[in-house]
């Protein structure tokens, strides 16, 4: 009986310490997400010791840890008052912090600044910044004019801070959203950009009708400079034709000349070889002969004592040589 208390005090011991050690198991085993580094606490001292992500074991009940992001986030501050040079309060619903935190980086920062080393750095830098930038400034130059300058200078004024203090966080972009100003002074603002709008309009269109204007000028000197080029062809064609004619006049008259003067040259040969056929023809004798031919045809007949001494006055030659 002895031995079977034993027994059972010994299960049951063993039971309790399987329990606790389970207990102890399960509290000291944690899990380090993606994208994170875990940094220990033992007794409220920061231990040197990180661990990247993954299962991890701690002591538990003696050690204590969190989780720091070390990819790209987003901290987002909201609704930042600040008061313009000329006295004005506005707001600004959210500027947006887009930073990251250096891996080995992480336990300095943290033993510096703490695990929320973001608020110092980049919320309560935000509203200072802010409130600087305001405090400079009229309220046409925080919401119009120089509005678009505000992102750049939150930037560079956190990083210059954060390298200055050596906190391994590097700030990637600053997004500002559009301050809310007073409804009276927005309904001015809408005014005056409503007017500043229908006079770009007109500046625009007037613009444009100066455009179409020089337009439909360039579109008349194009065509008249275009009928212009058409006479000068017209007419360098009317001279050409003008000029291929009176040389085809020229070409023409020459060989009609070249022709007359051919006719000249045969008629003139004709008369001379006609000429020296008729010398050749017409001898005295010959001449005689046709003279008493054509007397002999003749149907009149003539009396008188003179008639041969007639013909003997007009062929002395013919007579004497036929004597």
């Amino acid at each position: 009986q002895v031995r079977a208390a034993m027994n059972d005090t010994l299960t049951t011991v063993a039971g309790v310490l399987a329990v606790a050690f389970s207990l102890i198991a399960f509290n000291g085993v944690h899990q380090v997400r993606e994208g994170h580094m875990a940094v220990y606490w033992r007794g409220g001292a920061l231990l040197n010791d990180t661990a990247g992500p993954g299962y991890h074991v701690k002591v538990p009940g003696l050690d204590n840890f969190a989780e720091v992001q070390v990819t790209l986030q987003t901290d987002s501050v909201e609704n930042i008052a600040c008061g313009t040079s000329g006295g004005v309060t506005v707001f600004f619903d959210r500027i947006e912090v887009v930073n990251r935190l250096r891996q080995d980086a992480v336990l300095a920062t943290v033993r510096a600044y703490g695990i929320n080393y973001d608020k110092i750095w980049i919320f309560d830098k935000i509203h200072h910044e802010v409130n600087q930038f305001c405090s400079k400034h009229s309220l046409q130059e925080v919401y119009i004019d120089k509005f678009d300058q505000l992102d750049e200078q939150l930037q560079r004024a956190l990083q210059e801070s954060c390298t200055e203090f050596d906190t391994g966080v590097s700030i990637i972009a600053v997004r500002v959203t559009k301050p809310r100003i007073p409804t009276e002074i927005m309904r001015n603002f809408e005014a005056v950009e409503a007017e500043k709008t229908r006079l770009k309009i007109a500046r625009e269109r007037h613009q444009v009708v100066i455009a179409e204007a020089e337009t439909e000028s360039q579109r008349l000197k194009i065509e008249a400079e275009r009928e212009k080029m058409v006479r000068e062809i017209n007419m360098e064609r009317h001279v050409m034709e003008q000029k291929k004619e009176a040389e085809m006049d020229q070409i023409k008259s020459e060989q009609l000349a070249k022709r007359i003067e051919a006719q000249a040259d045969a008629d003139a040969y004709a008369a001379r070889k006609l000429a020296d056929a008729n010398a050749l023809l017409l001898t005295p004798q010959y001449l005689a002969l046709q003279m008493y031919t054509a007397l002999a045809n003749n149907s009149k007949v003539f009396f008188g004592d003179k008639i041969p001494l007639m013909f003997q006055s007009l062929t002395p030659d013919l007579v004497h040589g036929g004597a």
